[in-house]
């Protein structure tokens, strides 16, 4: 797959979360820009590609930023990655990084982090007889890894407004996804003691994003890549 006029692209996953195991694949996640005069045509061009192989995700930039706005915690991370996880970085998406945070609001953040971290324990409860009686399954203490990891950014970002994409203690995931893989309900407390901590909790973000920011950002995207040549592919 070949994707042009590429703002911004880094690795993400477990391997950016310090959780990656010998053998883990390598996800990238990134950011392109469709030339702006396709946009203006009958039949609207891709928003994403998605490829494996490298496993690869590339949002269109208007598309990004209306997930990044809604609280998505899948894109939210692309804007906090440690500088040597950066694979492409273009001055547009340098810009972008530096307006992170007008990205955050106090109710989209709560509700996205912890609707993905349900649905990761609805996934543990769906698969709480396992493959076979008394076998740890690999999937759900992945599940378990995920549920922990976005309960534990999610809240961080909603107290402080900032990012940490590598865990602390990256073998206590593990232990706690191995307990989960043996018995799934042991996922629960940790959900709920996340729960009432973003209830108990005032947020240090405003209730909801200034999309002015990234309005501003993304007209901007759309004159540079006016009549223009298509960019170098990655």
């Amino acid at each position: 797959m070949t994707v042009t006029n590429i703002l911004l692209s880094g690795i993400v996953g477990s391997t950016a979360y310090g959780l990656a195991h010998e053998g883990s694949d390598i996800d990238r996640l990134g950011m392109f820009a469709t030339p702006t005069e396709e946009l203006h045509g009958l039949h609207r061009p891709p928003e994403s590609h998605v490829s494996t192989a490298p496993d690869r995700t590339l949002h269109e930039a208007g598309k990004w930023c209306r997930l990044a706005l809604s609280g998505n915690p899948t894109v939210m991370e692309l804007v906090w990655l440690p500088d040597e996880l950066y694979e492409v970085r273009t001055p547009l998406g340098d810009e972008l990084i530096a307006l992170r945070q007008t990205l955050l609001g106090a109710r989209r953040i709560r509700d996205a982090y912890l609707g993905y971290a349900t649905q990761q324990f609805r996934k543990l409860q769906n698969r709480r007889e396992g493959p076979a009686a008394g076998v740890p399954d690999r999937r759900v203490a992945k599940h378990a890894r995920h549920l922990k990891r976005l309960c534990t950014q999610g809240y961080e970002l909603y107290a402080t407004g900032r990012l940490t994409v590598r865990v602390e203690d990256p073998d206590g995931y593990h232990r706690f996804g191995e307990q989960v893989a043996a018995d799934p309900e042991a996922a629960q407390p940790l959900l709920r003691r996340f729960e009432d901590a973003f209830a108990g909790t005032r947020s240090a973000l405003p209730e909801q994003p200034d999309d002015r920011a990234a309005d501003a950002w993304l007209r901007k995207v759309r004159r540079e890549f006016y009549a223009t040549a298509p960019a170098a592919s990655v």
